[in-house]
């Protein structure tokens, strides 16, 4: 399968910015991979919940067909599901998610 899940993980905006978004937006645009997976997870759903740049970045990735989800234990920990729901992003449980990424062989690059 050609997809990518992207396990986002830090709340460093440098990273988020300078990695995260341009390699995520330059796969899309060049093919890179058919289908793109970005998974807000930990420390991740709070920035994006807090940071306007960082949320213009993540609606930007959406628009261009990217999905975009996030971890809903880990944003209730954060005190941030409603924020990101608000945004369009598919807030959920993602433990077994994530399992079966990795068992079904889907590529997972953690950042």
């Amino acid at each position: 399968m050609d997809k990518i899940n992207i396990l986002w993980t830090t709340d460093n905006k440098t990273t988020a910015l300078t990695m995260l978004a341009v390699y995520v937006l330059n796969a899309q645009r060049r093919g890179w991979w058919k289908e793109i997976n970005v998974i807000i997870w930990g420390a991740s759903a709070k920035l994006v919940a807090e940071d306007t740049q960082v949320q213009t970045e993540v609606l930007e990735m959406m628009q261009a067909g990217i999905h975009v989800e996030a971890c809903k234990d880990c944003s209730d920990v954060c005190g941030v599901t409603n924020t990101l729901e608000r945004l369009g992003i598919n807030v959920r449980f993602m433990g077994i998610s994530l399992t079966d990424y990795i068992k079904s062989g889907e590529t997972v690059l953690t950042i």
